[in-house]
């Protein structure tokens, strides 16, 4: 049992010190079974895309799902990221196509957008934090902003079973849409959604878990938490995965 349990842990340290860059999930292809939203949020960028001239991406990651758009694309194109080591990976990825990639966190409190006000008519968010009032002012009258957010409850199995709070618990398809109304948007199009996300083997979990920290305890580590994973190791976890969309609009004059 003993060789069994170091064994084990040894291969799950390998998985959290794996590099790692932007948001590329692909290396857990065939060890994570996850189902998706009814609405495809790609095709309604697409659709957006073919109607806009001057568009932010806004918390690009490392670029990969703006690149993924690329044939539809406008001349005029602009990217932010707020974590520090995306950022040089983002500008990396993004340069060939002469897309800017800018720092900027919208979590920082009254940190501004540096951008000029209506300088978009198209904003795309993915799973990114947002300014309402500051979205107001960086979009042109008519102006749309289209994102796609992770719920406060997703990985609510996860918190349980560490025993950490959820890290946006009030993130939440009603209180962003009340904050885009107030800030002077309207609302055309909304929907909410769970499903289930199943890792085959811890290692995957692990892996996981150090691309998306904000769903672990701030001091996970895989030797901190051995007895857990083990644990986890006889049942292999399912959790729930909550999105939700929406499309608004800053209204003409």
């Amino acid at each position: 049992m003993s060789v069994d349990r170091e064994e084990l842990l040894a291969a799950w340290r390998v998985e959290e010190e794996r590099h790692r860059e932007g948001w590329d999930f692909s290396y857990l292809q065939g060890r994570l079974t996850e189902e998706e939203p009814p609405w495809d949020f790609d095709t309604s960028c697409r659709t957006a895309l073919r109607e806009a001239e001057h568009v932010l991406d806004l918390g690009t990651g490392g670029g990969e799902r703006l690149l993924s758009l690329a044939d539809d694309l406008p001349a005029d194109v602009i990217a932010t990221e707020g974590w520090e080591p995306n950022v040089p990976i983002a500008a990396a990825r993004l340069a060939p196509r002469g897309i800017p990639v800018v720092r900027y966190d919208p979590e920082t409190p009254d940190e501004a957008m540096p951008f000029e006000a209506g300088q978009f008519d198209l904003v795309l968010n993915r799973h990114e934090a947002l300014d309402a009032r500051e979205l107001y002012r960086v979009l042109a009258p008519g102006g749309v902003f289209l994102t796609q957010q992770v719920g406060g409850d997703d990985f609510t199995e996860a918190h349980e079973i560490f025993g950490s709070p959820a890290s946006y618990p009030d993130h939440t398809l009603d209180n962003i849409a009340t904050s885009l109304r107030e800030a002077g948007f309207l609302i055309e199009d909304s929907a909410e959604w769970k499903g289930r996300m199943v890792f085959h083997d811890i290692g995957a979990l692990v892996y996981y878990f150090n691309l998306v920290p904000w769903d672990v305890p701030n001091d996970f580590a895989v030797d901190r938490y051995a007895d857990t994973l083990l644990d986890l190791h006889q049942r292999p976890p399912t959790f729930t995965k909550s999105r939700f969309w929406l499309r608004a609009v800053k209204p003409e004059p």
